[in-house]
């Protein structure tokens, strides 16, 4: 199992995450008309809020780090540039300042399924499961198509040694997104953990070909590795 541990690391699922950030074209629809602040100030705003998504792109790590705190600095009401800096901070390795960051994502918008869904991330990597099972509920209420969140919840599971609930969560993120290769890779382990080699087989040889189709060929050779070790390939 050591050689597919990468899997299982907060930077992995977080730079999975990262990959979904979007740019922002206006404001109006985040937040109420006396909290805004000039309209000139908020085109700036969501400039380096989009620049830093172009960087996310490029991978560019911190160059997308400073486009958000400069889009904070701007715009201290900004929850999207506060979860995607938060994310950064994840991905470096900062969880008290990715929390920090999660946290004032929730109290702009309290309804923000993906803070929820990474806080509880980083909850879980911190030892704190409680902390952690609220948040992904907590997600899910809000957004019960959240695959991400599914799978965060379904790798809780497996933590606490609940395989069943984790087969049903990593089961339910696939059946919401056919081609979430991760998923597929979390449900081989599982089932390679319960001595059910065939599934494990199949759903790691599926992960292998979406990861190979989505050009992620850090994780092709990972989930190959192991599918070596298993005689499968």
């Amino acid at each position: 199992m050591k050689s597919f541990a990468l899997l299982t690391t907060l930077s992995l699922i977080s730079l999975s995450t990262l990959a979904t950030v979007r740019p922002v074209m206006a404001l109006e629809s985040r937040q109420p008309a006396e909290t805004r602040i000039a309209q000139g100030n908020n085109q700036d705003a969501i400039g380096h809020y989009n620049r830093g998504v172009g960087y996310i792109q490029q991978e560019k790590y911190d160059l997308a780090l400073a486009e958000f705190t400069k889009a904070i600095n701007i715009d201290p009401r900004f929850a999207e540039a506060y979860l995607n800096r938060g994310l950064l901070y994840a991905v470096q390795g900062k969880p008290d300042l990715a929390l920090s960051d999660y946290n004032q994502a929730l109290n702009i918008n309290p309804r923000d399924a993906i803070a929820y869904r990474n806080r509880g991330n980083l909850y879980k990597e911190q030892g704190k499961p409680d902390l952690a099972l609220s948040d992904f509920n907590q997600a899910l209420n809000i957004n019960p198509r959240d695959a991400i969140a599914y799978l965060n919840r379904g790798g809780l599971y497996r933590q606490q040694g609940k395989p069943d609930l984790a087969l049903s969560d990593y089961n339910q993120a696939i059946n919401i997104n056919p081609r979430y290769a991760m998923a597929y890779g979390f449900r081989g382990l599982l089932y390679y953990s319960r001595q059910e080699r065939e599934k494990a087989i199949r759903d790691l040889r599926q992960a292998a070909e979406l990861y190979r189709q989505q050009g992620n060929a850090a994780l092709y050779e990972k989930v190959m590795e192991f599918l070596r070790l298993l005689g499968a390939v």
